[in-house]
């Protein structure tokens, strides 16, 4: 693997210490992580940044077109939020869009969770609690689905499983591909159920929120690869 070099020009702000990840233990079982509004400080990479870590971990192209699709998703939902009144670090978003697969090469050649190893990368390169919570939990939120209080992982969650490949497709294409390359147990076909039945949660707060029917929105795939 080829050596991490320092970014450049990257926006930062000071960070209390806290989980990389954005978790803290709960009060009635140490082996339980409940999740928190991750503070987003440290360094918000640009686009060329997350690039060149995309050349840095060997990320396979089709995965990095996923990763651009899935960053054009979130930043048109940042965008939208932001004419909703909300507070929202659009470059946050597109960050931890691109960045949210940054294991997935390594994990496909070399076994592992890639979205640990992931946010254990970014939070290594960034300093950024809220951009690797995105990443940690970009599978599956284990937490309240609150979308004001966790925006940006709920977010990468949902604009995730909005992309079959370089394809934008409703949630039921997706996870219909997901059936079929991943349903090989009752185990697992009962975690990809559980993640739907989220997921479509997600999706139902989110348009609330922004005021748009996300389900039926047509997200303009052509200017989302560059």
């Amino acid at each position: 693997m080829a050596k991490v070099q320092k970014p450049k020009a990257l926006r930062t702000s000071p960070c209390n210490a806290q989980p990389a990840t954005g978790t803290a233990m709960s009060a009635s079982s140490s082996s339980i992580s409940i999740p928190y509004p991750a503070v987003n400080c440290g360094m918000v990479p640009d686009d060329a940044q997350c690039k060149r870590w995309w050349h840095t971990y060997g990320m396979l192209e089709n995965v990095a077109v996923h990763s651009l699709l899935v960053a054009g998703i979130a930043s048109w939902i940042g965008h939208r939020a932001k004419t909703r009144g909300l507070e929202i670090s659009e470059q946050t978003l597109r960050a931890a869009g691109l960045l949210h697969d940054l294991a997935k090469t390594y994990t496909v050649r070399h076994g592992g969770n890639h979205s640990q190893l992931g946010a254990a990368w970014v939070m290594a390169l960034t300093g950024n609690p809220a951009i690797a919570q995105a990443v940690r939990h970009h599978v599956m939120w284990p937490g309240p689905l609150d979308v004001r209080t966790h925006f940006v992982p709920l977010v990468i969650i949902y604009a995730d499983k909005r992309v079959k490949h370089d394809q934008i497709v409703t949630l039921q294409e997706r996870f219909s591909d997901l059936f079929d390359r991943y349903g090989i147990n009752e185990a697992r076909i009962a975690s990809m159920n559980r993640s739907f039945a989220q997921v479509e949660h997600i999706e139902g707060e989110l348009s609330t929120l922004l005021e748009v029917d996300l389900h039926a929105y047509p997200f303009d795939s052509r200017g989302m690869v560059q």
